[in-house]
């Protein structure tokens, strides 16, 4: 099982064609559709919904994947999961670049510090970071 996160621009319609590409490698591809404006409620409806889709599956080893703000949440939720995760141009930092499109940029900042201490080196063996 794939579980697909978008960026911040849920309608673009390039959200279909990735969910296609990933269907050449996984029949099973989940797509979760999240607010994008609401980090702290975002947060907790990704890993309820995550953690639903993990424990329901027969899949030993699901993937969560995300772009762009998506990539961000993939990465964290994976991490708190304990799923693998592949990010794709990952915005790792939008309590520094998201000012302006969301109402609440400093609950990226919140969740960066309060959430797991030092995640990334914890994590490193489990994410893959595409930048293209």
């Amino acid at each position: 099982m794939i579980i697909y996160l978008h960026g911040f621009d849920s309608s673009s319609p390039g959200n279909h064609e990735k969910v296609l590409q990933l269907k050449f490698i996984d029949d099973d591809v989940r797509f979760i559709n999240y607010s994008t404006l609401y980090p702290r409620h975002d947060m907790q409806f990704l890993l309820k919904e995550v953690h639903k889709l993990v424990s329901e599956s027969k899949d030993e080893k699901p993937l969560i994947c995300g772009v762009g703000l998506g990539g961000y949440w993939a990465e964290r939720i994976g991490f708190l999961c304990g799923i693998k995760q592949a990010i794709f141009n990952p915005n790792l930092f939008p309590q520094e670049n998201m000012g302006g499109k969301i109402d609440r940029p400093e609950e990226y900042e919140d969740i960066a510090t309060k959430c797991v201490e030092n995640f990334r080196l914890k994590n490193k063996a489990h994410c893959l970071v595409f930048c293209l």
